[in-house]
């Protein structure tokens, strides 16, 4: 049931959605997505998992691989159905209206939202390096307020980080193009820093020294590893076993750097030409970004000794191998490269998750503001609602009391939540997957300008990938993968109550409008 059939939107919403994007705009997004801070930072997580450079070098390779597969399975449905919310769309038309929602509820709960909000304190974080007055520590206006476990906070660090967030939905209400200009030259800079960075790295930063020649490349206990090092839990397999079980974890950095590909679908309501655009974008952006990280990674490992990678402070192991080639300096180039790479980050989350709730907004299941367009053809009500929750996120930290000194020390909530939802998350790429080889059977009439290349094998490969990476994580992280999808099931009840509420809205006597039907507005 669609607003289409029951009553007459708002003047706004009229407008519509433009189709303004090409396949560099696409392309930008898709790598904009994915270029955060994650790959000058999670290395070194996964590398205290797996303690050897052959076993880091796989956990990315398969992570570029579950990512690619992924892509360019699901362009088949992006290029099918090239509307407003994207994933959301392709889910509640293969599965039903719930895991639509569900989805939507995810990625505004805590998915979009709150990866909106942490890369946008690794912004400021990168900024306080020029700037030492942005920093955690420092409260300009009030401290913490402690409640149990968390506390609202709004240092220095934060108060960039909310500026950013609102400055960057003010110039997409602007319009798309604006956005997208944006978008693109930030992709462009970040790419070419990218580049930059793994040229210096491999060559001014080679090191005899360094773990490509020192370290045992697929014996980790040679290089002194232990499952410990990494993981402070027992595991029930010992040798080789254990380093399997350890390597799925080890994938959840470099996937979760890898990802966001998907957010190109959201805004597939504004591509021209979408059956070849989408597609396009999608192989080209992912490719292209799976190609970079692991060539970044090799020139950690030609730069920097294993232990230097798996101890890096702050697990900055950019920041340390920029420092071995260039010096002191390098932490400052390190540091603008991430600035550059976290802001176009940012921008690229902030225009098309917005276009998700505009899309539920549309089928009754967000907010009926959401669902409307301003002056400039985008989604405003929708964006300054993700900007308000992510902004909330960004001011929640979670509270640690040492018991010794009494003394509270503060981290980020969002960190936690996001690790709630990692196996969730994959399990919702698994689903858009899926419904890649559900709709060729449900619907093989429907026109399909492109079809998954390699299809089965393709979506069978991502597929296997991703249900061994979930019951990997949920055996070793149980508790906080529970909690992943118990926030997921918590949108069960609001979406059935939000369904009540509007059947109930509808089904009450209102005067006959007299206004125009409104046209469909993802054809404009």
């Amino acid at each position: 049931m669609t607003t289409a059939e029951t009553e007459p939107p708002p003047k706004a919403a009229r407008a519509g959605l433009h189709r303004d994007l090409g396949v560099i705009d696409a392309t930008t997004i898709v790598m904009g997505g994915m270029i955060g801070s994650g790959i000058f930072i999670t290395s070194a997580e996964s590398s205290r998992l797996v303690g050897a450079p052959g076993w880091l070098l796989l956990a990315w390779l398969l992570a570029g691989v579950m990512t690619i597969t992924g892509a360019v399975t699901s362009a088949e449905l992006a290029a099918m159905m090239p509307r407003a919310g994207g994933q959301y769309v392709f889910l509640r038309t293969a599965y039903g209206p719930l895991f639509g929602f569900l989805f939507g509820w995810s990625m505004f709960m805590v998915v979009q939202t709150g990866t909106i909000a942490a890369v946008s304190v690794a912004f400021s974080r990168f900024l306080g390096v020029f700037w030492p007055a942005i920093a955690s520590d420092v409260h300009p206006l009030f401290p913490p307020l402690i409640v149990g476990r968390y506390a609202l906070s709004l240092s220095s660090q934060q108060i960039v980080a909310l500026v950013l967030i609102v400055a960057l939905t003010f110039t997409n209400t602007r319009g798309l193009r604006l956005g997208a200009l944006i978008q693109n030259t930030f992709t462009f800079a970040k790419t070419a820093a990218l580049i930059g960075l793994i040229a210096i790295g491999l060559t001014l930063g080679y090191s005899p020294k360094a773990a490509a020649w020192t370290s045992s490349w697929w014996n980790p206990a040679a290089n002194g590893w232990t499952p410990s090092v990494g993981y402070k839990e027992a595991l029930p397999v010992e040798g080789g076993a254990a380093i399997l079980f350890l390597l799925g974890l080890a994938m959840i950095g470099p996937l979760f750097s890898q990802s966001s590909w998907n957010n190109v679908t959201f805004i597939g309501g504004e591509t021209r030409d979408p059956g070849k655009t989408l597609p396009r974008a999608l192989f080209l952006g992912t490719i292209s970004v799976v190609g970079l990280y692991l060539l970044a990674n090799l020139a950690y490992l030609v730069s920097l000794p294993f232990d230097q990678i798996a101890g890096a402070k702050q697990d900055r192991v950019g920041t340390a191998a920029m420092e071995a080639a260039l010096g002191e300096k390098g932490r400052y180039v390190m540091a603008g490269a991430i600035l550059i790479s976290t802001f176009g980050c940012v921008n690229g989350l902030v225009l098309a998750g917005a276009r998700i709730y505009y899309a539920m907004a549309r089928d009754h299941l967000f907010f009926r503001a959401a669902g409307t367009t301003n002056a400039h053809h985008v989604p405003a009500a929708a964006l300054v609602a993700q900007a308000i929750w992510s902004s909330v996120l960004a001011m929640l930290v979670t509270v640690t009391v040492d018991p010794t000194t009494n003394r509270a020390s503060f981290g980020n909530v969002y960190s936690d939540l996001l690790e709630y939802i990692i196996p969730v998350d994959v399990t919702f790429y698994m689903l858009m997957v899926g419904a890649v080889i559900l709709m060729r059977i449900k619907a093989p009439f429907l026109a399909r300008p492109y079809r998954a290349i390699g299809y089965p094998v393709t979506p069978v490969i991502y597929i296997v990938l991703a249900l061994l990476l979930v019951i990997d994580f949920i055996y070793l992280k149980f508790w906080t993968s529970g909690i992943g999808f118990l926030i997921v099931l918590a949108g069960i009840p609001v979406y059935a109550t939000w369904r009540l509420v509007e059947s109930r809205r509808q089904a009450a006597p209102r005067p006959r409008a007299d206004a125009e039907p409104r046209p469909d507005a993802d054809a404009t």
